[in-house]
């Protein structure tokens, strides 16, 4: 892998490093297009104008072919939280960078980057002087790639008017959302509803385990990590009652938050150890929502010592390859088109701030030319099961499989979605807590 050019941004920095936050709940959020709601996912295709930004996916990831050629000085900055190479999050952005100086035939020097940018690696360092660093260099398109990267980038597109930004988990563009910054007309966000993919993660889970006991390993408490959380849930129990026939009470769903997205020793909570007491309270199957791999890991060295366990690692498409045998699949993200049409639209002239939501590819949700997230099966994944599974996410496809439709109650009692509702984008972006069904907290303590 081609080493990132860090040492062009270790400049001293004289800023005090400033408190990253996100929603309320201090954590990471992640990006909606307007007016469409997840459930809502029929008639996807690829490079299909619908006019439903929500659903549809990038339109055939040619943009570099179909505008006004890349100069050959045009560069992108990319402002990571975590390593690139972390198997997870980060390498998914780091690589989706890549795949934009391909398609437009840029080198990739072109592409600035620097990663581990966070309070707890890089103190001194704040997100604004990372941004106006990368101007100085010659950045035309800035991404900051992590909610926690909320105030730094807005401050830095407050401060760098004429440069097109992105925040790639966040709501400062939404209209409707409770974040929007009108005044920062240069700052978009994207992100993929990896809520369906939680959804057949959940799934997989289900018709692969033998406890029905199943356990989510959570980063921080916010939003979009409820909302995850929720989402796995609603597919699991959706395939424990309605395809193998099971009571709903009898499945066990737990969720445990090591405090970040991925390990900080002295920080966080151990994500090993959190696994190692999900294994001991007698879950066989482990779901991972953090930006890296120990869950899988973990659940490979049980497999070793004749544990029969499983887990489903989450992020990058590559991630099973770190205990393929225990591995039931993973669901990813796949930034690539988005990040290129975005950079074509600066190219030509129009980009434009908007907010970004956007679903599956369901004609090929692996086509990494046009699919906002994937799916990809593991060498864990029974073969009765994996038909099972492609019957559940033709049904999320086709919309006859609709898992926000109501009643839904959150963990209070309280109602989320009634019956005969289907919750809203809206409700679903900013989840307030938990479903009814699943142990763990929804709020830090």
């Amino acid at each position: 892998m081609r080493v990132s050019r860090m040492w062009q941004l270790l400049i001293p920095l004289a800023l005090v490093a400033a408190a990253c936050g996100g929603d309320d709940d201090g954590g990471e959020v992640s990006d909606t297009v307007a007016d469409t709601t997840i459930a809502d996912a029929t008639d996807d295709t690829a490079g299909e104008d619908t006019g439903d930004a929500g659903d549809e996916p990038a339109d055939d990831g040619d943009a570099g072919d179909d505008g006004d050629a890349a100069p050959d000085d045009f560069q992108i900055g990319m402002i990571l939280v975590g390593p690139e190479n972390d198997t997870g999050w980060s390498q998914a952005h780091f690589e989706a960078g890549e795949y934009v100086m391909e398609q437009l035939g840029l080198p990739a020097e072109n592409l600035i980057v620097l990663d581990k940018v966070n309070t707890a690696d890089r103190p001194e360092t704040t997100v604004e002087s990372v941004v106006a660093d990368m101007i100085d260099q010659g950045a035309d398109l800035v991404f900051a790639t992590s909610d926690d990267m909320k105030d730094g980038i807005e401050l830095g597109a407050a401060n760098h008017p004429d440069v097109p930004m992105i925040w790639s988990s966040g709501d400062s563009a939404w209209v409707d959302g409770k974040g929007y910054r009108d005044d920062l007309t240069n700052l978009g966000n994207v992100m993929g509803k990896m809520e369906y993919g939680k959804m057949i993660a959940g799934c997989a889970a289900a018709l692969t385990t033998e406890t029905g006991r199943i356990s989510y390993l959570g980063p921080l408490i916010n939003d979009e990590t409820r909302r995850l959380v929720n989402s796995a849930f609603l597919g699991a129990r959706h395939c424990w009652t309605d395809v193998l026939g099971n009571d709903a009470a009898d499945l066990g769903f737990e969720v445990k938050w090591i405090g970040f997205w991925f390990n900080i020793p002295g920080f966080t909570l151990d994500p090993t150890q959190v696994t190692n007491e999900f294994l001991a309270a007698g879950s066989d199957v482990i779901i991972s929502g953090i930006d890296t791999t120990e869950a899988l890991v973990r659940a490979g060295q049980a497999s070793d010592a004749g544990e029969a366990v499983f887990a489903v690692p989450y992020d990058f498409e590559s991630a099973c390859d770190e205990a393929p045998s225990v591995c039931l699949g993973v669901p990813y993200f796949n930034w690539g088109p988005s990040y290129l049409e975005i950079a074509q639209s600066v190219i030509d002239g129009t980009y434009e701030a908007e907010w970004q939501w956007l679903g599956p590819d369901w004609a090929d949700i692996n086509n990494r030319d046009t699919s906002a997230i994937g799916w990809l099966s593991g060498d864990g994944l029974a073969a009765d099961d994996a038909t099972e599974l492609d019957a559940f996410i033709a049904g999320l496809a086709s919309g006859e499989t609709d898992l926000w439709s109501g009643p839904l109650n959150y963990q209070d009692g309280s109602v989320f979605v009634a019956d005969g509702e289907t919750a809203t984008d809206f409700q679903i972006w900013y989840t307030e807590q938990l479903l009814e069904g699943i142990e763990g907290a929804s709020a830090p303590e």
